[in-house]
């Protein structure tokens, strides 16, 4: 398995980062390299939401199904793949001030075994921390400045 930290600062409320975050129906406009992202069935936002996804890295498209199993408001959720691309991942949003929140993602991934998978993981592993670098920038700078003009109206 394949492991993938990132910790980042937002200038915003912690409960603003998650209500965006968390929806990952909004990923197409963050996440680098997503190519599809659909809430399969019900519900459509929150615990249990299935989500049918690819995604480009490299020259290699992923797919998986994942499925949202845990979702605590305003503080964190988790995924876990149900079929496809086998990917979890972890979400903390830790509140620092009123206005100031740190977003926590663990990232975990299991690649095929023996030599196909020790190839694809070579072929993709630039590009995973290229995308969570690349993610990370937009989503801060499209959050902050939309909190920003929110105050401003």
């Amino acid at each position: 398995m394949v492991h993938v930290h990132n910790e980042s600062t937002f200038a915003i409320p912690r409960e603003y980062a998650f209500d965006y975050m968390s929806d990952l129906r909004n990923g197409g406009e963050w996440i680098f390299g997503i190519t599809k992202l659909e809430v399969v069935g019900e519900p459509v936002y929150g615990l249990g939401t299935v989500y049918d996804g690819g995604m480009k890295l490299g020259p290699k498209t992923l797919h998986s199904v994942i499925k949202v199993v845990e979702f605590e408001r305003p503080g964190s959720y988790r995924t876990d793949y149900v079929s496809g691309f086998e990917l979890r991942t972890n979400w903390k949003i830790n509140e620092l001030g009123p206005e100031q929140c740190e977003v926590v993602v663990d990232i975990n991934y299991e690649l095929p075994g023996g030599i196909a998978g020790k190839a694809l993981g070579k072929i993709i592993e630039p590009f995973v921390a290229i995308a969570i670098r690349h993610s990370d920038a937009t989503v801060k700078k499209k959050l902050e400045s939309e909190y920003k003009a929110s105050k401003a109206s």
